[in-house]
């Protein structure tokens, strides 16, 4: 009976599983466009940042990677979303050297507040915040450009988890509605 109930259990409850990144094709009023056509309709106008700061280059990093998380890299569709993002940055020393004080480790955070605005309604149908913190390691005196090295790397890295995490949150809601 146990086995029976084991087998069974997963045939009954297959049909309830839906991938998230599926196209939907179904046909007649019922039918939805599907995740990839509904990410294609997010306008993702330039984030603000201070310009000639590291910020702006972040800013910039960003949208591009929202925008090919979003399209794919084809072409976007005409926009019935915007998504604006708000950056702030920030540094700290995580372990110090006693002898010489200086910093061998460091993390590089960026949080993000952002937020999913309907353009024919203008009512905000997502606002959320993520946030990114990542290590990295600043060698010696005599290697200062293996550092900033260092950090425009942590930089890159900490933006790539903030675009995830940001398109995740909007494939969510356009699946679930939530």
């Amino acid at each position: 009976m146990r086995l029976a109930l084991v087998l069974i259990l997963p045939l009954v409850t297959a049909g309830c599983f839906q991938p998230m990144y599926a196209e939907r094709t179904a046909d007649g009023p019922s039918a939805t466009a599907g995740l990839s056509t509904k990410m294609n309709s997010v306008e993702i106008p330039e984030i603000a940042a201070p310009s000639g700061s590291r910020v702006a280059r972040i800013a910039v990093e960003l949208r591009n990677d929202l925008i090919f998380d979003m399209t794919g890299g084809s072409g976007g569709m005409p926009a019935l979303y915007r998504l604006d993002v708000r950056l702030s940055v920030s540094q700290q020393q995580v372990i110090v050297d006693i002898n010489s004080g200086r910093t061998d480790i460091q993390n590089y955070g960026i949080d993000a507040v952002y937020s999913l605005t309907e353009i024919a309604t203008g009512r905000r149908v997502v606002n959320s915040q993520t946030f990114s913190r990542v290590s990295y390691n600043i060698p010696g005196q005599q290697q200062r450009f293996a550092g900033d090295r260092g950090l425009r790397d942590a930089e890159n890295r900490a933006t790539k988890v903030i675009a995830d995490n940001i398109r995740n949150r909007l494939a969510s809601f356009f699946v679930a509605g939530t």
